[in-house]
């Protein structure tokens, strides 16, 4: 019987975002993607972490599993790793972070948030697909890296994507960086080649994590299992082998 591997996406995508990179784990895990609060299909209607993180135990519909998740997906599966022990034997962060440490900066976060979760609901999906994949966040990305993921982000509404903002956007989020210690199961880091921003952020997670590897995707930038999905898989794959090491 396989292992359970459940892949989280990010804000703006859906479960198809994963499409290749499940589809080059499916040898060696059973894989589930499912759609978060707010995006694609999800009929599920409450966007908080808690609620969340005890949705996607119940999509696992076993114990353990292995936890992946790529930025919003990212700090969901951090959260869900550290409020449901004994629950998920191993966790893959791509592009995340443990969230804000300093309260005003923080404050600012969800007060730009918010703001933008009501410009969201007052534009149409096509406008704010082609405005959030403007960002310098996704720059170099390749054109059919940039037209699927432009794709994907359409098939979501502007009522969910604000919904889920307000929920479940880094200002919301309670940070968790003193937590990362209590983290005793393997963590795999996983961040692109061009994205020194979560580099950076990678480095100092693992250097409070007690079994962390961080891998550095070649050439990718911030959503790296869009632009090496292969890549991304034998990291996850790797991980998980028990020749695997606990640092970079």
């Amino acid at each position: 019987m396989l292992p359970t591997l459940v892949l989280l996406h990010g804000f703006t995508q859906t479960r198809q975002s994963w499409r290749r990179t499940a589809r080059a784990l499916a040898p060696r895990y059973k894989t589930i993607t499912p759609d978060l609060p707010g995006h694609g299909q999800s009929l599920y209607r409450t966007a908080s972490f808690d609620a969340t993180a005890a949705y996607v135990r119940a999509v696992a519909n076993t114990t353990p599993f292995t936890l992946a998740g790529y930025s919003m997906g990212g700090r969901i599966a951090l959260h869900a790793a550290l409020t449901l022990p004994h629950t998920i034997d191993r966790l893959i962060l791509v592009g995340a972070s443990p969230g804000l440490q300093d309260p005003e900066e923080r404050t600012a976060r969800r007060q730009a948030d918010n703001a933008l979760a009501e410009r969201i609901e007052a534009s149409a999906i096509e406008d704010f697909a082609t405005e959030w994949g403007a960002q310098p966040l996704f720059g170099g990305q390749p054109k059919r890296v940039q037209a699927a993921a432009y794709a994907d982000r359409l098939r979501n509404t502007p009522h969910g994507l604000a919904r889920a903002l307000k929920g479940l956007g880094t200002g919301t989020m309670e940070p968790l960086w003193d937590r990362l210690p209590e983290l005793t199961i393997p963590v795999t880091l996983i961040t692109g080649e061009r994205d020194e921003k979560f580099h950076a952020i990678a480095e100092a997670m693992r250097a409070k994590l007690p079994d962390a590897t961080h891998v550095i995707v070649a050439g990718a930038g911030h959503a790296a299992q869009l632009e090496a999905p292969e890549l991304v898989a034998d990291a996850i794959y790797q991980s998980g082998s028990p020749s695997s090491s606990a640092s970079a």
